[in-house]
């Protein structure tokens, strides 16, 4: 079934170019999961009702809400797809994680009332009527949602989406729930203890976790959060692949939703190389990671004095002496400005947020150890913090 979806969407998007076909991959995945998920809501509603199981329409609003994660997904599938504008000059992708937001807080709203009518039920257990029937409708459900987990997945796998990966775990989530809503059917129709009520609470408080997962999942990048380790290292060991680059430092990742990465980095070269030379070797990088990564890279360049031996055994030195310190802390742009009755090393240390001493105490302490060395250094340091 699914491979025949996406025949057919491929063949009615054939002449799609490449930017748009993500935005329509995901508008494609949303109107199957509005309809499939409608679908669900009512047949499970109209059970629910009639066996008058509080359970069963639990389950039924989790479809409706599913409903209108779709609803919304393919709104900011929609407006995450326009280009750049005066107003918006880094794109429309994050409408995504609006969108995600609202939803989220909708989702935690509706669990807290189904365990507030679970609750209810639990102290004031109602007779069911069950059948076969009910039974049936309950087991085609959860194929439904299974098929359902792997459509969202297979698309999600296509075009990266981490949305449709996440309604993807969610619909899994349902073939749960709905199993559980299963076994409480069976369990109270052989055994006669009504568990209605107490699976009502199960299932309202898998909705309940699953929004406020999905409530922090989104706030974080709307926030700003750091880039993945594996992003991180991609960049930093592409970019000392190339011959002329020494060493790179202060690189900051900044995301606007998919396919919209800015990055900034500082790159050493050496210092007696031609500037021209030097500068070209950026722009070029720049290109590469924008034609090959779709990143938009900004390099600042970084000149380091490599023939000076004096100053690489001081650089050395005072490496080792920040290593004593903490591990944790790094050291860059490390230079010497000789004089005769005092020198100047001027250099930046980076800090992790987890280091408990402040930027002050820490100064103090990378400036006594150094004057250890040599009473006539003056050490001025700036303190930069790790944006990765």
């Amino acid at each position: 079934m699914t491979n025949l979806l996406l025949k057919l969407f491929a063949k009615l998007n054939k002449n799609t170019g490449k930017s748009r076909l993500r935005e329509q991959y995901g508008v494609f995945a949303s109107i199957v999961g509005i309809a499939t998920n409608i679908l669900l809501f009512i047949i499970k509603l109209v059970i629910g009702i009639i066996a008058n199981s509080i359970s069963i329409i639990a389950d039924a609003i989790n479809n409706l809400s599913d409903s209108g994660a779709s609803i919304v997904t393919l709104v900011c599938f929609k407006i995450s797809g326009k280009p750049a504008d005066a107003e918006h000059p880094y794109g429309h992708a994050r409408a995504e994680y609006i969108s995600s937001l609202i939803v989220s807080f909708i989702i935690v709203i509706l669990g807290f009332e189904l365990i507030r009518n679970s609750i209810a039920k639990i102290i004031n257990p109602e007779t069911l009527v069950f059948n076969t029937v009910t039974i049936l409708i309950l087991v085609i459900s959860i194929l439904i949602k299974f098929w359902q987990s792997r459509f969202y997945k297979k698309i999600a796998q296509i075009i990266d989406s981490k949305a449709l990966l996440a309604t993807s775990v969610d619909s899994r989530n349902d073939v749960l729930a709905t199993l559980g809503v299963l076994l409480g059917v069976i369990i109270t129709n052989w055994t006669g203890f009504n568990l209605d009520g107490y699976i009502g609470v199960v299932i309202a408080s898998l909705i309940l976790i699953s929004g406020i997962k999905l409530v922090m999942e989104t706030i974080n990048p709307l926030l700003g959060e750091a880039p993945t380790k594996d992003l991180v290292n991609k960049i930093t060991q592409k970019i000392l692949s190339y011959d002329g680059i020494l060493g790179v430092h202060d690189l900051a990742v900044h995301s606007y939703g998919e396919g919209k990465c800015f990055a900034s980095v500082h790159c050493e070269v050496p210092a007696d190389k031609d500037f021209m030379e030097s500068h070209d070797l950026i722009d070029n990088i720049e290109r590469d990671f924008l034609k090959e990564d779709k990143i938009h890279l900004v390099i600042h360049l970084d000149p380091v004095v490599t023939n000076d031996e004096k100053t690489n055994r001081l650089k050395d030195q005072v490496e080792e002496l920040i290593k004593q310190i903490s591990p944790s802390i790094s050291m860059h742009d490390f230079r010497v400005v000789w004089g005769v009755s005092h020198s100047n090393l001027i250099f930046d240390v980076v800090v992790p947020y987890a280091y408990e001493s402040s930027e002050e105490e820490l100064i103090s302490l990378i400036t006594e150890k150094i004057q250890q060395l040599n009473k006539s250094y003056y050490p001025v340091i700036t303190i930069d913090r790790s944006y990765t």
